[in-house]
């Protein structure tokens, strides 16, 4: 599929589908496949259990899911709120919010792909307490969880964890989704989300797994190669609505999907992963359907998709990789772990 635009529904933006270019010449740097294997303890990092954080403060010796208030947040409850007004037509706000970090396991060595379904359970009801938790505390409007996995992503350390920003603003993403949904239902008397689940279950060639209660699949408006939305098939708001039954075959969907990245290139796959949920300023968002989306950042392997010109000047992606392909590729995939398989 080549010289395609393809209409991306939740950020009412064109996406380029250019799946010709990924056998282009490369004669940049590549990324290093070389593994270094991991200890399942590590003296040296800040998230295993017992050991000292650059804070001064000691972790837990947690022995499963371990939280803790970032020691470096992007947001706090104690930003300035009597700021300087900006000269002009320029304006400020407070970067009000609290932040933590979710240790998923005390394994130093393993990644969310290798845990067992029980360990990311856990994990899944970690998310839903901390959600449930910071959506009811009114200088919160908007939660959001996320996971930067990979050094190609910028990440430090291989521990597995990630992120929540619980802010006192609706992120850019989720503001835009929550507006593009509001506008189809007043245009058509239908959920968005709603119609994107039924036409890739429809469609079929992009569905990466599907059980009773849960759905992947890589959109046919995806923006990156293996970019993956697993998705509830009803439509809940937030994380801790769904029921322990939907959980568990959401989780079930989450874990066959990154294991089937692993085993694509045999190798521990790099992504951003993230928890898109409605917003909690207060207003009513019911056409809003919780999900996650899962952005890898690499077109080959060794290769990243790198966002320059088109992406980061034109504000237009460009996808190196025909979505239906992708699919195929990892539909191929087994969904056994390729080091349990030996």
């Amino acid at each position: 599929m080549v010289w395609e635009r393809r209409w991306h529904p939740l950020r009412e933006e064109w996406v380029t589908v250019t799946s010709h270019r990924n056998s282009r010449p490369w004669s940049g740097s590549e990324i290093s496949q070389v593994v270094t294997e991991q200890p399942a303890f590590d003296p040296d990092c800040y998230l295993c259990p017992g050991n000292t954080r650059v804070s001064g403060i000691a972790n837990d010796s947690y022995k499963d899911v371990f939280v803790f208030d970032n020691d470096h947040p992007s947001f706090s409850l104690k930003a300035p709120t009597g700021l300087e007004a900006s000269p002009g037509f320029y304006s400020s706000a407070p970067a009000t919010g609290i932040t933590r970090v979710v240790c998923y396991t005390p394994a130093h060595n393993l990644s969310l792909a290798e845990l067992e379904e029980s360990a990311i359970q856990n994990l899944f009801d970690c998310w839903a307490r901390q959600t449930e938790e910071l959506t009811s505390r009114p200088e919160i409007d908007h939660v959001f969880v996320f996971e930067n996995k990979g050094e190609i992503i910028g990440v430090s350390n291989p521990h597995p964890h990630c992120q929540i920003y619980a802010t006192s603003f609706v992120l850019k993403a989720t503001e835009t989704e929550v507006n593009a949904i509001r506008k189809y239902h007043e245009e058509h008397e239908k959920s968005l989300f709603r119609e994107i689940i039924n036409n890739e279950l429809n469609d079929g060639r992009r569905v990466i797994v599907e059980n009773e209660d849960a759905l992947a699949f890589v959109p046919y408006f995806a923006r990156f190669p293996y970019e993956t939305y697993v998705v509830p098939k009803k439509t809940h708001q937030f994380i801790f609505e769904l029921s322990g039954t939907e959980r568990m075959a959401l989780v079930q969907a989450l874990k066959t999907v990154l294991v089937k990245f692993d085993n694509l290139w045999q190798m521990s796959f790099p992504y951003v992963l993230t928890l898109h949920q409605a917003p909690c300023d207060g207003a009513q968002y019911p056409q809003y359907h919780f999900h996650i989306q899962i952005h890898p950042p690499l077109r080959q392997p060794g290769l990243q998709k790198f966002l320059a010109g088109a992406e980061l000047g034109g504000d237009t992606y460009l996808n190196d990789a025909c979505p239906e392909e992708t699919a195929l590729e990892l539909q191929a995939q087994p969904d056994v772990h390729y080091k349990e398989a030996g």
